[in-house]
């Protein structure tokens, strides 16, 4: 029976006409532990076919843009390798928010832009695939190559003094000046700034520049554009910030930084908050850690030390040490019910007892102030810059000694 059953099988194989044989697809590269399909080179090398023709750009030739292709595939497939052994997934539900945010960002719906690809040669389903193996390739690059990137103090600094940095991150400065002809009359100037005179009204009477009359005023700069003496004095401060006499060659200058303005000019309101943590344990249940925190609170308020009592009794391990000391708190990052407290808490005044997340909480405010941020975001911006030049940089090394490595076949498909 096993022999006949062979017959029977071979006999029907030889009976189908060659011409009905279709090879739906073929093995165009070993890569690894995987493989690219020709499919995969075709489609590529169609879609890039069109998108140069679309703009205009002359093709190269066939045998060019294939290796081309080629190599694009195989450092793609090794990096798919790569995600796969480390465990990276992308979950339908983060691939569906970035298919949304391409439609939006195409000015379409979700609807409208799945609609779309029925007038293309890719279906949405192949373009969603797509995306997927973007998202998992990207993750794998920011893993791999991330970590390997150290930015140092004297990077940053250099950066932010250069000619790009000044130009593009630092806002506009708006700058008063008043020019005199001696150190001591500066000086005096000085002091009568500092005990509230009006800085624009002894621009006008003492101020030898030629823009006296309007207050000293030399209207909004970019730092670059500023004499370097000035820019020096002015780049890091506030505004308000008055500096002490200044000499240059027409005399001694006196600058006061009236405004600022720029992309990066932010201020927020901040907190200076310290507080005591208890929070119920196994053995100490909510009403006996409530009472306990009462007490030292109680002890406070008869007049020890807050800073004592907390490195003693608060259990939060990141400010006990402090004495309880916060630091200076934002909006948003902190548990609601304890930023709501500090709101409504007046400086220097021991807030009640209340619960949190965290625990039982009692609260001092020591302090209120509206921060400019301008500096924290601009260093932040800078370092950003610096860190995408070396990640661009570490990326191409590390494809390359991937490719390098790697095992790759090239089958022939003729």
């Amino acid at each position: 029976m096993k022999n006949f059953t062979s017959l029977l099988f071979i006999t029907f194989s030889l009976s189908v006409p060659i011409s009905a044989v279709e090879i739906i697809d073929r093995v165009a590269i070993i890569v690894g532990e995987g493989v690219v399909l020709e499919s995969q080179v075709d489609s590529m090398l169609k879609t890039i076919k069109s998108r140069l023709t679309e703009q205009g750009i002359q093709m190269p030739p066939d045998e060019v843009l294939l290796d081309q292709v080629n190599e694009r595939l195989i450092v793609e497939e090794l990096q798919l390798q790569m995600g796969n052994r480390a465990g990276v997934r992308i979950s339908d539900g983060e691939l569906n928010a970035t298919m949304e945010d391409i439609a939006r960002n195409n000015n379409l719906t979700l609807d409208e832009f799945v609609s779309s690809f029925e007038t293309r040669d890719q279906t949405y389903e192949e373009f969603r695939n797509q995306i997927r193996k973007e998202m998992i390739i990207q993750r794998v690059q920011r893993g791999k190559v991330a970590s390997s990137i150290e930015i140092t103090e004297q990077e940053l600094f250099a950066f932010l003094a250069s000619e790009e940095a000044l130009d593009q991150l630092y806002p506009e400065y708006e700058v008063a000046q008043i020019l005199v002809p001696t150190e001591s009359l500066a000086n005096t100037l000085v002091e009568e700034i500092q005990s509230g005179k009006d800085f624009s009204v002894l621009a006008q009477q003492y101020s030898k520049a030629s823009n006296a009359g309007n207050g000293g005023s030399l209207g909004f700069r970019k730092i670059n554009a500023m004499p370097s003496i000035f820019a020096e004095a002015v780049k890091n401060e506030s505004i308000g910030f008055v500096s002490n006499p200044l000499k240059t060659g027409a005399g001694f200058q006196i600058l006061k930084l009236t405004d600022k303005r720029g992309r990066f000019v932010q201020y927020e309101d901040q907190w200076n908050v310290r507080h005591i943590l208890m929070s119920a344990t196994k053995v100490r249940d909510e009403i006996f850690t409530k009472q306990e925190i009462e007490a030292v609170r109680d002890r406070v308020l008869a007049g020890e030390s807050f800073e004592l009592l907390a490195k003693e009794f608060s259990e939060d391990p990141g400010s006990a040490n402090r004495g309880g000391d916060l630091d200076w708190l934002s909006k948003g990052v902190t548990d609601p019910t304890f930023e709501k407290m500090f709101l409504e808490s007046e400086i220097g005044i021991v807030s009640p007892v209340f619960e949190s997340q965290f625990g039982f909480h009692f609260l001092e405010v020591l302090g209120k102030r509206n921060y400019e941020k301008t500096f924290d975001i601009i260093e932040d911006q800078a370092y950003n810059i610096l860190f995408s030049r070396k990640y661009d940089e570490e990326l191409e090394n590390s494809l390359r000694t991937m490719r390098a490595e790697a095992f790759v076949e090239f089958k022939d498909l003729d």
